[in-house]
């Protein structure tokens, strides 16, 4: 791609409705917690989830998306088991040593997290050397 031509990544309107529709939901999922409106927040969990593995997998082809995209989802997973710890008051039990029931959000956080190490680590790298490689 010659220096004045800059990669273009379009999104349909349709999926940019969506995308912001998910923010809606997050918000009210997260305005929930925040003023413990226990069945309000866990409902608002599937919609928000789902629409976040539902840009996933339709930006499976483009891997810095679907990186980031994945990373979204493990956090919302993370971020709505905590929620429901706090709901359901078992977020300072004791679960295993020192780990509490809110600890048990460590597990999607790490996931999300080690999608992201993955990605800036091995893919980027394979994609900036393939980008950069001179055709014959």
């Amino acid at each position: 791609m010659s220096a004045n031509k800059e990669e273009q990544y379009i999104i349909p309107a349709h999926y940019r409705k969506m995308e912001n529709m998910h923010i809606v939901f997050w918000l009210m999922k997260d305005i929930s917690w925040c003023m413990i409106w226990t069945w309000l927040g866990i409902a608002m969990i599937i919609p928000t989830l789902s629409i976040a593995i539902i840009i996933a997998w339709r930006t499976r082809h483009i891997k810095a998306e679907l990186s980031h995209n994945l990373a979204i989802a493990f956090w919302i997973s993370a971020n709505s088991l905590w929620m429901i710890s706090e709901f359901f008051h078992f977020d300072t039990m004791v679960v295993y040593g020192e780990l509490t029931g809110k600890h048990l959000a460590l597990i999607p956080f790490v996931l999300g997290a080690l999608t992201l190490l993955y990605y800036y680590a091995f893919q980027r790298r394979k994609e900036i050397r393939e980008h950069h490689t001179p055709t014959l």
